[in-house]
């Protein structure tokens, strides 16, 4: 961390007490409740303490609450006030905390409970509704604020704009292909007063650089293999450990230890094959999908992978990307459900031709808010 240029109060304080010369950094104190409209980001990888800062900021509410009444004037905006704190949890993320108590702010080594001032919603109506029903709450944190609607960003920003209300959104700022994580954290960034950035150490063996990246990967037979750019982008519950072909594992990691094989090949092979099909001319994708369904050793990633990576010296962990399951699956989702390039009805019928599974696409494309029926209506 860099040397501190002025002097802090914390630095004021150590000189009054005969410290020598230090880097003397900046005071780590109690959370902020005087300052209404905060708008605040939590931001770093996997495993870096968003939440477990999120519940810190709780702790440090019922510190406060217990001040007496004059300080309700410093910390309130009408009938809200922002030592009161709602916890706001991603309905359909509910498999990630089946161990623990219904009410629970949970991290990685532990939780705290909230009692009644904690909520399950699907979108930013049902923010809405919570702000409504709890008026004098002043403080709503909103954990992984990245998977609701981009409107949520808006709901956050009229409201402490309106009422005074704070704001706390622990949430990934980019997704496992070290981009944006999707509209609505760009928006959220947007209309962001404050922004902690948190990093973890980087979980390689042989690493202890700061990790701002959330890596994800497979474990199949003992053997990392990294997930390919066109991998679905939200896996509900996917940041338990696993050690599953299908279901991944996650880690943070530097830009050094970041594995992301098959980008070119997204963009230089698969989506124009999409974009092929979806005029009406499949067989490329046809024949493309058929082989990462049942030979991936045969298919055009396969090649444009030994190309890319054929003198890197972790050319060996880039090659077991294809060791998992459902690449084609993956690939067909990728190009419907992100990409826009094939309509429903190939999806289903190429799906059923090949013989991919079904039950997999269905719960893929419902995480990833495009959910389609897969039934044999569509192909009478």
């Amino acid at each position: 961390m860099p040397k501190i240029e002025n002097l802090s109060s914390g630095e004021d304080f150590l000189k009054s007490l005969g410290f020598p010369a230090l880097d003397v950094h900046e005071t780590v104190t109690h959370f902020d409740f005087t300052t209404p409209g905060r708008r605040v980001l939590l931001i770093g990888p996997m495993g870096a303490g968003k939440t477990e800062m999120a519940a810190r900021i709780w702790r440090d509410a019922s510190v406060a609450l217990k001040k007496s009444e004059s300080v309700s004037s410093m910390t309130s905006t009408g009938i809200a006030d922002r030592r009161k704190v709602f916890f706001i949890r991603y309905a359909s993320d509910d498999i990630r905390f089946q161990d623990y108590p219904e009410d629970a702010l949970a991290y990685r080594s532990g939780y705290v409970r909230c009692g009644n001032n904690i909520a399950k919603i699907s979108d930013s109506f049902g923010l809405e509704q919570v702000i409504k029903d709890n008026p004098e709450i002043g403080t709503y944190i909103v954990d992984e604020a990245s998977f609701f609607d981009e409107r949520i960003a808006y709901v956050a920003r009229n409201y402490s704009i309106e009422r005074g209300c704070m704001f706390v959104f622990p949430t990934l700022m980019l997704n496992f292909r070290k981009e944006f994580f999707n509209s609505t954290a760009r928006l959220i960034l947007d209309m962001a007063t404050d922004v902690l950035p948190l990093t973890a150490y980087c979980e390689h063996a042989d690493c202890l650089s700061p990790a701002f990246y959330t890596y994800r990967y497979y474990n199949v037979d003992g053997q990392e293999c990294p997930a390919l750019y066109f991998d679905p982008l939200i896996i509900i519950g996917g940041d338990k450990q696993h050690n599953s072909s299908l279901e991944p594992d996650y880690a943070a990691r530097c830009d050094r230890h970041h594995y992301l094989p098959g980008k070119e090949y997204t963009f230089f092979t698969l989506k124009p094959m999409g974009e092929e099909a979806g005029k009406g001319n499949p067989e490329s994708l046809i024949k493309e999908l058929s082989l990462l369904n049942e030979k991936p050793s045969g298919s055009l990633l396969y090649r444009s992978l030994e190309k890319s990576y054929e003198s890197d010296p972790d050319r060996d962990i880039y090659m077991n990307s294809v060791l998992p399951s459902h690449l084609a699956e993956k690939a067909i989702a990728y190009l419907f459900c992100e990409q826009n390039m094939i309509g429903e009805s190939l999806l289903v019928k190429l799906s059923y031709d090949l013989g991919l599974d079904t039950a997999y696409l269905e719960k893929t494309l419902q995480e990833n808010r495009h959910p389609v029926s897969f039934s044999q209506q569509y192909l009478l």
